[in-house]
């Protein structure tokens, strides 16, 4: 059975990002095709990347980047769940995902945005960024609206529909979590 984890893209006080993640975690757990785990960046205080060698070299110094790479490397397969700040996903998350190299290739990539237009701009954002590390991220994607999904623009409170969104996304994340898996064991 392959591990997914589901990435709490941003750090900010009183995120919205937790909450949806949560969310997206019950959902999972209903289901028997993978291990599914919450990841929140948060815990792992990393401040501006830090590292004198580029990630791809793989040759860490700092103890958190070693956490953090021992952490993500354990997964087949990501759920990034994003806010959307101008246009683009959280400096907090593109920080994180900078830090490292090989532990995100030929892995699986799926999406749950949230924002005034669904959180739609930072998931392309992170659809590019998921290229140039070689992960193959899935068409169906979660897009949350602060006018609809949150009362008062703060408290989640999402449309039933959007749980057939995370269900077909996560069908497509496991897939391909699957797939690749062959892939990286060569």
């Amino acid at each position: 059975m392959i591990k997914v984890a589901i990435i709490i893209g941003s750090t900010r006080p009183g995120r919205k990002a937790e909450a949806v993640a949560r969310w997206v975690h019950e959902i999972a757990k209903k289901r028997s095709d993978a291990v599914y785990e919450i990841v929140d960046i948060k815990d792992y205080n990393l401040p501006l990347l830090d590292e004198p060698v580029p990630p791809s070299m793989g040759q860490y110094s700092q103890p958190h980047t070693k956490a953090w790479s021992a952490k993500i490397a354990a997964y087949d397969a990501y759920v990034f769940v994003t806010p959307e700040y101008n246009h683009a996903t959280s400096g907090a998350l593109k920080n994180a995902i900078d830090y490292l190299y090989w532990e995100w290739n030929n892995k699986a990539a799926g999406f749950v945005g949230y924002g005034s237009v669904g959180g739609t701009r930072a998931v392309e954002n992170l659809r590019l960024i998921a290229g140039e590390l070689q992960m193959a991220d899935v068409r169906s994607q979660v897009a949350l609206s602060l006018f609809t999904d949150f009362e008062n623009f703060t408290t989640f409170k999402p449309a039933a529909l959007h749980e057939t969104s995370v269900s077909a996304m996560l069908d497509q994340v496991v897939a391909w979590g699957g797939a690749l898996k062959t892939l990286r064991s060569k």
